[in-house]
C-alpha cells in the first residue's frame, strides 16, 4: 500500500489544483474530504454567522444540509472519474474544516495532506487561506499547499 495523501475538496480551482498535484505523487492513496460548514453563510465575510443572525449558530433545515451532502457526494464521483487507477476515496464531515481536516488525518493513519490555496490577491484568501495556514501549523505530518 503506497502513501495516504489526504486531499480537502471544496469544488474551488485551488482545491482541484491539490488534488491534481497529488495524483502525481508515486504509488499514491488518495482520500479526498469535503468540509460541510453550517456556520459561514457568506464566503466573503469570514467568521461564524447563520441565518438567524446569532453568531456560531447553525441554523439550516434538514434539507440544507442534505442537498450539501449531495453536491459533496457528487463531487467526488467526478473526481474519482478523473483519478484512473489511483485507489480513492471520498468522505465528507460536518464541522469547522481546519478541525475536521486534522481530526481525519490523525485518525486515518494519513501521512501526507494536500492543500490547496488562493493567491494573495484573491479575497477569498482569508477563508481558504486562514484554514491551509491552520492545517500546516498545526499537522503531524508532512502538508503540502498548492496555489
Amino acid at each position: 500500500m503506497g502513501e495516504h495523501v489526504l486531499v480537502p475538496i471544496d469544488g474551488s480551482p485551488a482545491s482541484e489544483a491539490a488534488l491534481d498535484y497529488a495524483l502525481t505523487i508515486p504509488d499514491v492513496e488518495i482520500t479526498v474530504l469535503t468540509v460541510v460548514n453550517p456556520f459561514d453563510i457568506d464566503p466573503l465575510s469570514p467568521g461564524y454567522q447563520s441565518p438567524l443572525g446569532k453568531a456560531g449558530m447553525p441554523a439550516y433545515s434538514q434539507e440544507w444540509y442534505q442537498k450539501e451532502w449531495d453536491n459533496a457526494k457528487e463531487l467526488h464521483e467526478e473526481l474519482r472519474e478523473t483519478a484512473g487507477d489511483v485507489p480513492f476515496e471520498g468522505t465528507i464531515k460536518m464541522g469547522q474544516p481546519s478541525k475536521q481536516i486534522l481530526k481525519y488525518a490523525k485518525s486515518h493513519d494519513v501521512d501526507h495532506i494536500v492543500i490547496g490555496t488562493h493567491g494573495k490577491e484573491d479575497i477569498s484568501t482569508i477563508l481558504l487561506g486562514s484554514v491551509a495556514e491552520k492545517v500546516a501549523h498545526r499537522s503531524p505530518m508532512t502538508v503540502t499547499i498548492v496555489r
